[in-house]
């Protein structure tokens, strides 16, 4: 007898949709288990791999971020950051939005933000997920108007 396949049993039924698929990435992220936070050597192989895909030298990174935090910031303490040895020496939190401007990555501050049961995203994607949440409020609000429109007609037809 034939394999007959059923449209549910086709490779395009059994792909997730993207909302599962956010919603299985924040079940995991609710699993907190000891040691799962330290995103350490994670943030440090970013990094590395944002100043490996930027345009500019080590040197030229910590000039770009020396000029948008106000403070000198060296490639010498850029290179303590990355270092696979240097384990005391890690890029501060405050440094972390000038090295992603600087280097135009925004991965560590990604991995920063996924750590703390956030999401990050590119400017344009932030702007389209807040028009999103508006116009989903203005859904709400005219389902509401409606309502209480209705309300108000039955009301006036019953005083009649």
């Amino acid at each position: 007898m034939a394999n007959l396949r059923t449209k549910s049993d086709t490779p395009q039924a059994r792909q997730m949709s993207l909302f599962d698929y956010v919603q299985k990435l924040e079940a995991e992220r609710r699993k907190v288990t000891e040691g799962s936070l330290n995103v350490k050597e994670r943030l440090r192989a970013a990094l590395n791999a944002a100043i490996k895909q930027c345009n500019l030298s080590r040197h030229q990174i910590a000039g770009e971020m020396s000029h948008l935090i106000g403070a000198d910031i060296t490639r010498t303490q850029i290179d303590s950051w990355t270092a696979e040895s240097k384990e005391l020496n890690r890029i501060p939190a405050e440094y972390l939005p000038a090295f992603c401007r600087a280097t135009g990555s925004i991965e560590p501050m990604r991995i920063i933000a996924e750590a703390a049961g956030a999401f990050a995203m590119p400017g344009p994607d932030a702007i389209r997920s807040e028009v999103q949440r508006l116009r989903e409020q203005a859904r709400k609000i005219n389902s509401e108007l409606r309502k209480r429109e209705m309300f108000i007609a039955e009301m006036e037809t019953k005083l009649q």
